[in-house]
């Protein structure tokens, strides 16, 4: 796991977060940039995710394996959960389902770094 990837995809989740509720509180529907936003946090989690398990085959990692792919599967599935249900609701609320992903991204890469730490 990278460190400062996992960084760097924290602080992009909370702009994509912060973006998508300044959306919502215009009444405005999701729009391109958001979607372009979604696609990019997801590659980035592809790529950090790619480094976990090439991490975990090459026998680095925490002892606690089940949970770190929990999470890593968890962050790969949302982005793309979110843009679908983000673009089929065209109203305020698309924004406010990414805003959400948005959120939980940052804590669950988060817990990511501390599972892969070592960190309780």
């Amino acid at each position: 796991m990278i460190d400062p990837l996992a960084i760097g995809l924290i602080v992009f989740a909370l702009v994509i977060a912060l973006g998508s509720l300044l959306t919502t509180a215009l009444n405005k529907a999701m729009g391109t940039v958001l979607l372009v936003a979604l696609g990019l946090l997801e590659l980035g989690l592809l790529v950090q995710a790619g480094f976990v398990v090439a991490g975990l085959v090459g026998g680095e990692g925490p002892d606690d394996t089940a949970t770190l792919i929990g999470y890593t599967a968890g962050t790969v599935v949302i982005p793309p959960i979110a843009a679908f249900w983000g673009v089929g609701e065209r109203s305020r609320w698309g924004p406010a389902v990414i805003a959400v992903a948005g959120f939980a991204i940052p804590g669950m890469v988060g817990r990511m770094l501390q599972i892969w730490q070592g960190v309780a």
